[in-house]
């Protein structure tokens, strides 16, 4: 690899109850922090080297705020194999949850509490999905940082068109937990001399008939966003995509790390690392009501030279050097 600069789709609610195993670890002053990442197994996230890199890139954030795992805070991680329906009422014992932007998830724990402070890392819409009154004010439980979906979609598009300039279709992956990002992908797509194809995904399901849709519809690309069903299922998309020998943009490199072909957006690691500060302010008295919603500042160009290849794909060099790392 040569440095150059899951989110899962749930039928059901989230269950989210946190055991009281800190309590035991530690003293009545270390806090307890509820961590909600989506992709990888509860095992991954757990200790203070975890193996999931967003999760260590908050702890990474907390030590660089001066903050001691085990001394001064522990964590209750919960991975994509702790979700399922929420049967009864559920029993949150954590001061602060930390979790992953999207709309299921963020539903349901909007649902669960109204009181405990929650930090969304990368939420896609927070406003218009409900989760926040305003991005200066948020008004509620909920803050944290947003992930610029929705306003990034014209430039995955532009690059996808540098990428594959000859293909005149592009399919667009979407489900429900995103429903703005048609419309938006549509107009954006339609600017650029898109001809665009909607291709909705309504459950885990559905993903293999999707790519036989947009291959149905001629398309010689593909745009897939990292929302909830889509994210969670990372892997098989690259799969799918490799065996259709269709090109695809993605929204974060989580796809690209999984095979995925190239992505453009919020450094995620870095808006995990962003989140501790959150926690700073909120355990230094402010309340999540009136801390604005930020915006990332870092974005970055992944590409995976390995699937290019497999593609007979020859990356131009307009995207070679605008790349911040690429996969080799």
């Amino acid at each position: 690899m040569m440095n150059r600069r899951r989110f899962i789709g749930l039928t059901g609610a989230v269950a989210l109850t946190w055991p009281i195993s800190a309590r035991t670890q530690a003293a009545s002053r270390v806090t307890r922090i509820g961590i909600v990442s989506i992709g990888s197994p509860t095992a991954d996230m757990m200790g203070p080297l975890p193996r999931n890199r967003t999760v260590r890139a908050f702890l990474r954030g907390m030590a660089e705020l001066g903050y001691g795992f085990g001394r001064d805070f522990v964590t209750e991680p919960r991975g994509t194999d702790a979700f399922s329906t929420i049967a009864g009422p559920v029993d949150l014992q954590v001061d602060i949850i930390v979790a992953t932007g999207g709309g299921t998830i963020l539903s349901s724990l909007k649902q669960a509490t109204n009181t405990i402070p929650i930090i969304m890392t990368a939420a896609p819409d927070p406003v218009n999905q409900g989760f926040a009154q305003s991005l200066a004010r948020p008004g509620g439980n909920f803050t944290g940082m947003s992930l610029q979906t929705l306003e990034l979609t014209g430039k995955r598009l532009q690059i996808l068109k540098e990428l594959v300039p000859g293909t005149e279709t592009v399919a667009v992956l979407w489900d429900p937990t995103n429903p703005e990002l048609w419309p938006v992908a549509q107009a954006q797509g339609l600017k650029q001399g898109w001809k665009v194809v909607s291709v909705e995904v309504r459950d885990s399901s559905e993903i293999a008939k999707a790519f036989k849709v947009a291959a149905d519809a001629g398309a010689g690309a593909l745009l897939i966003p990292a929302s909830g069903i889509l994210f969670s299922l990372s892997g098989q998309i690259a799969e799918l995509a490799a065996q259709s020998r269709l090109p695809a943009m993605h929204e974060l490199r989580p796809f690209v790390d999984a095979g995925g072909l190239i992505s453009y957006g919020a450094d995620i690691e870095d808006i995990w690392r962003r989140a501790a500060t959150y926690v700073h302010k909120i355990l230094n008295g402010a309340h999540p009501a009136e801390l604005p919603i930020e915006q990332p500042t870092k974005f970055e160009l992944v590409v995976n030279m390995r699937a290019a290849k497999a593609l007979d794909l020859t990356i131009p060099p307009s995207i070679l050097i605008r790349a911040d790392e690429m996969i080799e």
